[in-house]
């Protein structure tokens, strides 16, 4: 309860006091309780993977000086494929369970479950040692301590489950986590990459729902709610980065946040400059999600037509048919072509896809309005 005080004191006085307050401050210090009880079960769950040897330090003067870091770097072990090193962190150390894993991925759960099985089962039959790595190590590790720290935040960002848009407990500990590694490697770009992006686009949090709990997107945000101290260190942080040599995933993706939070105003937006940075993304590392954001900025930059061109393009990627976003950028571009009935169309679907009640809730208005302008029964 002390906590939920503390948090309202510093909520409240730029969002305003909620119209229930007693059952806010409630929700909070639940949320709190179950964040403390995740963490004194961390240690129950992971003890029995952990297999130790003469060589782990356990003086307490290690590098890396978090133990949950410390614990990720020795659960990214070479000796496992990287997606079971990235799935493993994620649930056993950083409290996501199995389908929040398997969303991260764009896999079905019961894939998921498999692929974790089969990691610890290789951890116990071959006896892994789990030991935190050298700083000679370290570096075929840091790519997919990254992608945890990462994963871990677009979780908390946008919670792919649930009644609440973001898990404020996940975007700090991801945070924490990356101003550490920060910390730890000052000299690796995409160290400060990593953290740019976090720290940039974690900024609009306090403008991505509105006082009656709606989600606003990120057209009709208001931008004076953005923290535009954060805005300033993640723009330093990019600036760090590039100077560093050919940029990579993490401060390409840093670089796509600057864009956007250096706009004034959404019809500012350099659209050309986006669908650049998307090029250069798709090079260092093609995936069907860069594909379709990148189909996006091509809506705005060459028009609706051509989005659609790009986004038809990518209807057969198996990762993207269940993906709600996919069906939501279609939807978009046939509103702005004036076809409302396939933009409808669109919307429900990816309306059918989504888990986060925000997000259904903000679909279904979308729907609504739609079924309303054209005079059809909503039912």
């Amino acid at each position: 309860m002390q906590d939920a005080y503390t948090r309202a004191l510093a909520t409240w006085r730029a969002d305003g006091i909620p119209s229930n307050p007693g059952a806010w401050l409630t929700t909070v210090s639940r949320r709190r309780a179950i964040d403390l009880a995740r963490r004194r079960d961390l240690g129950t769950r992971v003890q029995h993977l952990l297999v130790t040897d003469d060589v782990i330090d356990t003086s307490g003067n290690s590098d890396v000086a978090d133990d949950r870091l410390r614990l990720i770097f020795t659960c990214c072990h070479p000796s496992l494929h990287p997606d079971a090193q990235i799935a493993l962190a994620l649930r056993l150390l950083c409290g996501l369970n199995t389908a929040e894993v398997d969303k991260a991925f764009l896999v079905k759960e019961a894939t998921m479950a498999a692929r974790l099985t089969r990691a610890k089962n290789k951890i116990a039959l071959a006896r892994i040692p789990y030991r935190v790595p050298e700083p000679d190590e370290m570096r075929s590790r840091i790519d997919a301590v990254l992608t945890v720290i990462h994963l871990l935040f677009t979780t908390g960002h946008t919670a792919p489950v649930g009644g609440i848009l973001t898990r404020d407990d996940l975007i700090e500990r991801s945070l924490d986590l990356s101003r550490m590694l920060h910390a730890l490697l000052p000299n690796d770009a995409e160290v400060t990459g990593l953290l740019a992006l976090i720290v940039i686009t974690d900024s609009r949090r306090n403008a991505r729902v509105g006082r009656d709990g709606a989600l606003v997107t990120l057209e009709y945000q208001d931008r004076a709610l953005w923290l535009h101290e954060s805005i300033d260190e993640g723009l330093s942080l990019v600036s760090e980065a590039v100077r560093r040599g050919r940029p990579g995933r993490f401060t390409l993706m840093a670089a796509l946040s600057a864009v956007h939070a250096s706009s004034p105003r959404w019809d500012e937006t350099d659209w050309r400059e986006i669908v650049g940075l998307y090029d250069l993304l798709m090079e260092s590392w093609p995936s069907p999600v860069v594909a379709l954001n990148r189909a996006v900025a091509v809506g705005f930059a060459d028009g609706p037509e051509a989005g659609l061109v790009a986004l038809d393009h990518l209807e057969t990627e198996p990762q993207l048919v269940s993906y709600p976003y996919f069906a939501v950028a279609r939807a978009e571009c046939f509103l702005r072509l004036g076809d409302t009935r396939r933009a409808r169309e669109s919307f429900a679907l990816a309306l059918l896809l989504t888990e986060n009640s925000v997000e259904r809730d903000h679909l279904n208005a979308r729907v609504r309005s739609l079924l309303n302008a054209a005079s059809v029964d909503p039912t």
